[in-house]
């Protein structure tokens, strides 16, 4: 009896482990996932600030003379 007692204990605790594994790694995911939301944000903004140097590379060009 003593044994199995020990068991449960054992598995007890180890089911509080992986509870607070999951509950870190949950946290930890949720500032991934804004992390992620900002690097795109950011991208996208460099993203259109280039077309804007680019459009404006364009027309100088445009206006050298050949």
């Amino acid at each position: 009896m003593l044994r199995v007692e020990g068991e449960l204990n054992a598995l007890e605790a180890k089911v509080a482990q992986v509870a607070d594994l999951c509950e870190r790694l949950r946290a930890e995911n949720g500032a991934l996932r804004q992390q992620l939301a900002i690097a795109q944000s950011d991208a996208t903004r460099l993203a259109e600030k280039i077309e804007g140097a680019k459009a404006k590379v364009e027309h100088l060009l445009s206006r050298l003379p050949n």
